[in-house]
């Protein structure tokens, strides 16, 4: 732990040394051996934006793992958690540095393999293994597009150096390919829906510190990479912002809507990250556009909002995924619906959870809000139509965006709703309690930080413009982000907000603390003898939402049978598969294993058969080639 501090501490130094220069890249670059590229690593302001969370959450989630994950309690995988949290943090910074294609792929593999360690901290566990193995399988497909992004970058530059702008007379069909290849590659480390298929598992079932890490870190590698492959033509095609818009705004709606019918709090956490990194995609979308048309305000306001939201994201879901470490610490169960009366007993994880909980639906005064709210300015001002009406349809993502927010509200009410509020449900739940210091430290921090971020949006402005102006280098005249969006407006308000919530939290403190309040029982409802049993459960909360969004969720119920005059106990259940793993992948590897146990009999172990489906094949092969 104190080696990631101080290693976070120096790393934090040198951010604040970069940002204290005149703004030019810093570089290094060093042959090597291998017979490919060198070792190039590079920092400017869009790596240091994207290595601020790296090292922040890093240190924190090392001393919260102090207490969640003690050495002396898990004596099996305690050091391997350490060590492969050190190196997922060292190779998720070289990701970010590198320069360079072959250095940029080998730090990728060491993050990759770090992760799924992590993942599969408790491998003796099967669902553990299971989401560690989906995962691998799922980031060295993403690996295999790289190799062949990669491939056509040198083919067009002759040169592995990342990150390049396009040459002069390339075929149109070369950026086309490296963008999808970069849109598949990176879109599946990021989580971006239909590429999602890793993401609720791993981050359900790792350590929480390790799924804070994922989460509000590792997924911004993803978002990294689609940055800078988004940044290849000086003018790209219409349609990859088009693209982009279209899934990030699927990503939003349908992740926070896979989310609310979740009874795993941390499955609802892991779904809610697709439905952000949907929000941040949106918002590449939209710069994508501005650089086809020449738009200079929209780029601004759309990698700006994207690229605010990012660092935003990285502070309120590390926040979440900690508080959930708080319960699983205290309750041993993630389910929902055994849960309940929580807040009685562990007041401050559920104050924390609250301020997460507001920053994630984008409410202010905390740091959500701010960056959809450029986005929302960003979106309207897509409408102008000085330069015509073929692309104001990038307006339509405004309503998606509120629409995502919707679901968010109510998706979170439901989590604080069935946890924290009502009776306890389980002996578990009655009698839990705050966690420690060291797991309690961090969080104030991160919520800390969302409520700074919240007030004082406008001491970021310069640091997002500079960010914006080395992805798009030769922008047309355009106003700054302060003057498109009253972010200081924003931030008096948002104080002004958070000052009266303070006072009149004081005051009930006071009040309460001065003549102790009567208690009832929770949910009463006249009833003479109320139970747990006499309250809304989480999914009985979000079914007509459920039933709503039904023709994507496809929801599995199990419904009581009456089918006598004296029925006997019964019981319903009800589930919601993700639709592309466990309803498309899976069977489909099921129903392949199945077909390939057929040609079991063709494999008898004679060398003569064998020779003889060789000859077979050449016969196959010289038909082919003469025809």
């Amino acid at each position: 732990m104190a080696m990631n501090v101080l290693g976070s501490a120096i790393g934090a130094a040198g951010l604040i040394l970069h940002a204290a220069g005149d703004g030019t890249v810093d570089s290094i670059a060093v042959s090597w051996s291998l017979p490919w590229g060198q070792f190039s690593a590079a920092i400017d302001a869009i790596s240091a934006l994207f290595l601020i969370p790296m090292l922040l959450i890093s240190s924190l989630g090392s001393i919260y793992g102090l207490s969640y994950w003690k050495q002396s309690r898990h004596l099996s995988n305690g050091r391997k958690l350490r060590l492969c949290w050190g190196l997922l943090t060292a190779a998720m910074m070289m990701v970010i540095l590198a320069r360079d294609g072959v250095l940029f792929l080998i730090a990728w593999e060491i993050m990759a393999l770090a992760a799924f360690f992590l993942v599969a901290t408790e491998d003796d566990k099967p669902a553990v293994r299971q989401a560690a193995w989906v995962y691998l399988v799922a980031t060295h497909l993403g690996t295999l597009c790289l190799f062949g992004l990669f491939g056509l970058m040198r083919l067009a530059t002759h040169s592995f150096a990342l990150w390049p702008a396009a040459p002069e007379g390339l075929a149109a069909w070369i950026p086309a390919t490296i963008f999808f290849l970069g849109l598949m590659g990176f879109g599946l480390k990021a989580g971006l829906m239909p590429l999602h298929v890793w993401l609720p598992g791993a981050h359900a079932n790792a350590p929480s510190h390790v799924s804070a890490m994922l989460s509000g870190v590792m997924l911004k590698a993803g978002i990294y990479g689609l940055i800078r492959v988004a940044g290849f033509l000086p003018h790209p095609p219409l349609w990859w912002g088009g693209m982009l818009l279209v899934l990030g705004g699927a990503s939003g709606v349908l992740g926070m809507a896979f989310a609310m019918a979740q009874r795993d709090f941390k499955r609802l956490l892991a779904y809610s990250s697709i439905e952000n990194i949907g929000i941040i995609v949106m918002g590449i979308g939209l710069a994508l556009v501005g650089r086809s048309i020449g738009r200079s305000d929209l780029v601004l306001l759309g990698m700006g909002g994207a690229l605010l939201h990012v660092l935003n994201h990285s502070l309120f879901k590390p926040l979440l995924f900690m508080g959930a470490g708080g319960l699983l610490h205290a309750v041993h169960t993630r389910d929902m619906d055994r849960l309940g009366g929580l807040a009685k007993g562990m007041p401050r994880t559920f104050l924390l959870f609250v301020i997460a909980a507001v920053a994630i639906c984008g409410l202010p005064p905390l740091n959500g809000f701010i960056s959809e709210f450029v986005l929302y300015v960003g979106f309207f001002r897509s409408l102008r139509m000085e330069h015509g009406a073929g692309y104001a349809w990038a307006g339509l993502a405004a309503p998606a965006l509120a629409l995502i927010g919707a679901l968010a509200v109510s998706g979170f009410v439901k989590l604080l709703g069935s946890v924290f509020g009502g009776q306890a449900r389980s002996k578990a739940a009655r009698h839990a309690h705050d966690p420690g210091a060291a797991m309690l430290l961090p969080m104030v921090i991160l919520a800390g930080a969302c409520a700074v971020m919240g007030v004082w949006p406008g001491a970021w402005t310069s640091f997002i413009e500079r960010a914006v102006a080395v992805w798009n280098p030769q922008p047309a005249a355009a106003p700054g982000l302060a003057e498109m969006v009253p972010i200081h407006a924003a931030g008096l308000v948002a104080g002004s907000l958070l000052a009266v919530a303070l006072v009149v939290a004081a005051i009930v403190w006071a009040c309460r603390w001065r003549r102790p309040w009567a208690s009832a029982g929770t949910w009463d409802c006249g009833y003479a003898r109320p139970t747990e049993r006499m309250q809304y459960t989480g999914t009985s909360f979000s079914q007509m939402l459920v039933d709503l969004f039904g023709w994507a969720l496809w929801p599995r119920r199990w419904l009581p049978s009456l089918r006598t005059l004296f029925p006997g106990p019964t019981s319903f259940a009800s589930e919601v598969p993700d639709p592309v793993l466990d309803r498309t992948l899976l069977p489909g590897f099921r129903l392949a294993e199945r077909l390939s146990a057929l040609a079991r009999p063709m494999q008898l172990g004679a060398v003569q058969l064998y020779l003889l489906y060789i000859l077979l094949v050449l016969v196959v092969l010289l038909i082919v080639v003469r025809v």
